[in-house]
């Protein structure tokens, strides 16, 4: 994977403007974890968006480094520590009562460690060919195309 440009142009002043109309936004990490050609899906154990499955990750805190806030969100939703944690897109999405930012990083996990599910309901390993197999959330649906078109750059 080339390393990109963090953050990229456009997205801080496109977060601005959303606030500056009065749209609540809401910053957000997301790990894309990948492990031996496929990456993880979790489904959301809470909230209005329970029983939809995301990458895990979770919002990011005043002062935090969108990766900081992953590599935290990660601890506390799986357990475990990530190995490499490299930015790969921002996901801008309107729903009806806020806007979504999500920084999304491409990561992987020590060869010891494994995730264990603290938050979410379930969780799955998905290949490529199995993406389409859960109800992603429609911030992410965008995101699982693109991953689908860059598989081999993005999980390998």
């Amino acid at each position: 994977m080339h390393p990109k440009r963090y953050p990229p142009d456009g997205v801080g002043f496109l977060r601005e403007a959303k606030q500056e109309v009065g749209v609540k936004t809401i910053h957000v990490a997301g790990a894309i974890i990948v492990h031996g050609g496929r990456l993880l899906a979790c489904q959301r154990g809470y909230g209005a968006m329970k029983d939809g499955w995301e990458f895990p990750g979770g919002k990011v805190e005043p002062g935090e480094s969108a990766a900081d806030a992953c590599r935290r969100e990660i601890r506390e939703e799986l357990g475990c520590e990530l190995d490499r944690v490299d930015y790969y897109h921002t996901v801008e999405y309107d729903y009806p009562d806020f806007h979504l930012s999500m920084d999304c990083f491409v990561c992987t996990l020590p060869a010891h460690q494994s995730p264990h599910l603290l938050e979410h309901e379930a969780a799955r390993w998905l290949s490529r060919a199995e993406l389409d197999s859960v109800d992603w959330l429609p911030a992410d649906e965008g995101l699982i195309a693109r991953i689908a078109d860059e598989w081999d750059t993005v999980v390998g």
